[in-house]
Order: C-alpha cells, then structure tokens, then sequence
C-alpha cells in the first residue's frame, strides 16, 4: 500500500470519539490526526475522501488477499463496501453517536486478482434518521468498472 505519509494503526480512546462528530472524527482519522483503524493495514487500504453522507476508500488488493481458487477473497470488497458505507453513515452523526452494522448486502460482479490494481470503494448515505441508517457502496477498478456493489443498514446509538 502506498501512502503520502507514515501512517499509525490504532483505535482512538471512547473520549475522543465521543467529543467529535462523526465528520471530524473520519477527517482526523484520513488526514493522520488520529489513528486508522488496524484492519486497514492487514487488508492494504486507507480513507481518501470524507464528506458529510460520503466516504471513499482505496485499496490494494494483492495475492495476500487470494483464495484458493487463485483471486481475491470476497470477504476483502465485502470489508472495503461495509467500511465505506458504515462510515458514510458516521459522516453525518453528531457528537456522542456512534453506529454498528446491523446488517449488509453484497453483490460481487467482476472477480479481482492482483491485475486489477487500486480499487475504490465508495459509500453514500441513502437516509440517516435518530436510529437507523442506510447506505449503498460501489467497489470499482481503475477504469471504473463496477467489481461488486452493496447496502448497509446501520444502527444509530448513543455512546
């Protein structure tokens, strides 16, 4: 994975989360203020863009990342579509709110290999209410072919 700076891996203290908004939150987590979340180092991929209902990630799939069968797992679109919707809906909470995934749909369409190079995955909020958020993701190739596309529906709590 290629980055514009050194990155850390951790999880931020509950304080912290809970005296930002979901925005902030996210855009210190993409920009390097706060750490990215570990699993984003073991599956090579990383925040590029974040929004008020809009996140995208970009990864790196590699052979790391193969089945048995000689191409990417498809627990690896499935974990890029459920990071980008899930935090497209935490774009738009406010302070003390957090969300889990309550439930995702994914739909793989094209297989990915090593081949297809830096994939994007990006999620939009479809309706965020007090408790519950939906979200649609697209995981693309670099020509922006559509690999696999999903929805999410997201429980919206209190921290």
């Amino acid at each position: 994975m290629t980055t514009d700076a050194a990155k850390s891996w951790g999880v931020a203290p509950l304080e912290i989360l809970k005296s930002m908004s979901g925005l902030e939150f996210l855009t210190a987590i993409r920009d390097g203020r706060l750490p990215a979340p570990p699993i984003s180092r073991g599956l090579a991929f990383r925040m590029t863009e974040v929004e008020q209902g809009r996140v995208v990630f970009e990864g790196f799939p590699s052979a790391d990342h193969y089945n048995p069968i000689g191409t990417v797992h498809g627990g690896y679109a499935a974990t890029l579509l459920d990071s980008c919707m899930a935090c497209a809906v935490q774009s738009t909470l406010p302070k003390g709110t957090g969300y889990t995934t309550l439930e995702f749909k994914v739909n793989l369409v094209r297989a990915i290999t090593v081949e297809t190079g830096r994939v994007l995955a990006e999620g939009r909020v479809m309706t965020a209410g007090r408790r519950i958020g939906t979200a649609e993701g697209r995981l693309l190739d670099p020509a922006g072919k559509l690999l696999a596309h999903a929805t999410t529906t997201c429980l919206i709590m209190e921290l």
